[in-house]
């Protein structure tokens, strides 16, 4: 029997899990576990890129693991883990580093955004972080990442490292390519259609948590910024706000956007943000309620991060240790 194909992708504990988070990547995790092997992880080493409280860093990682599970990520079929437990992260990441290209890294998107929001801490771990995160994903010789559109930058990146590391030592790393869903690959922010779904809320006043309470995300769906042609159309270009509710109510309800439109043919933009909203409501509410029954039982949550991390550092050693060899470093005795 041939193995499976692996898959594997993490998200920083930096912020809340949004609706954009769900949509746009982990629900579509959940239907893959049959198919690849998957390794999922709290990415809570790239989180400290930018000043954190270690008080809300360390619940929001637990918080994370926990709504991976609610959102369907089931450990027994899946690997979770938190990067930090998994050391062969940091130190691929520092090998990588010496493979990554300064120009490469100042040309990356996320350094410049980030750069500018947080311009009295441009530290070098913002500078550096998409080598850790190549070191994230050829760890464990992923055939797929999945990732958002915003993201795919960094995949292409981790790519030419590989490809460049492979040329002067031989065969080690298997090339991985982006994996990006189509529907709901990239919901934006309610407020401000042009950007992404923040996590952060001071980055995005218009963004839905999935633990947030069925009354604010009404609320937050009711002032949606839309427009004044008052007609519930698909039209990414000229009708942002009505494109990304028309993404969301499809990415909930499963239907197309022709099947939207004509459903609310003629009933103006209230009664389209009422639907939207009690439809996010009824899909985020399975999800609330699970989240809160794990997060009480905390030796459950951790013996899911030891035995994450113990299949995860057995799979990730085995990559660092052939690295270490073809770069000549001298081997550990036992």
């Amino acid at each position: 029997m041939e193995p499976k194909k692996v898959m594997l992708s993490g998200i920083k504990p930096s912020g809340e899990l949004t609706l954009g988070s769900y949509l746009g990547a982990i629900r579509n995790w959940k239907d893959q576990a049959d198919q690849y092997d998957c390794y999922y992880f709290m990415a809570d080493l790239h989180a400290i890129t930018v000043r954190q409280n270690p008080a809300d860093l360390r619940r929001r990682t637990i918080e994370q693991l926990a709504q991976y599970i609610a959102c369907g990520l089931d450990p027994e079929k899946n690997t979770l883990f938190i990067q930090s437990h998994v050391h062969q992260h940091a130190e691929l990441g520092w090998v990588l580093n010496c493979y990554a290209m300064f120009g490469e890294l100042s040309r990356m998107t996320q350094f410049k955004d980030k750069s500018a929001k947080n311009a009295d801490n441009i530290n070098g771990g913002l500078f550096t972080y998409p080598s850790l995160m190549a070191a994230d994903i050829l760890l464990y010789q992923p055939d797929f990442v999945p990732v958002g559109d915003d993201q795919r930058q960094h995949v292409e990146l981790t790519r030419d490292i590989a490809v460049r590391f492979n040329h002067v030592y031989g065969e080690t790393f298997k090339i991985p390519e982006p994996f990006i869903s189509k529907v709901g690959a990239r919901i934006m922010s309610l407020a401000n259609p042009e950007a992404k779904m923040s996590k952060s809320e001071n980055d995005d006043p218009g963004r839905v948590t999935l633990m947030d309470s069925p009354d604010v995300i009404m609320r937050q769906f009711k002032r949606a910024v839309t427009d004044c042609d008052a007609c519930v159309r698909y039209d990414p270009e000229n009708k942002k706000g009505i494109a990304n509710l028309m993404t969301i109510y499809a990415s909930c309800t499963g239907k197309t956007f022709q099947e939207i439109e004509k459903e609310f043919d003629g009933q103006g933009y209230g009664a389209f943000k009422t639907a939207v909203g009690e439809a996010v409501v009824e899909l985020l509410r399975p999800i609330r309620e699970e989240t809160a029954h794990l997060l009480a039982d905390k030796s459950y949550l951790e013996s899911v991060c030891k035995n994450g991390a113990e299949k995860a550092g057995y799979i990730a050693n085995k990559t660092l240790r052939k690295v270490y060899k073809k770069i000549g470093f001298v081997a550990k005795s036992n």
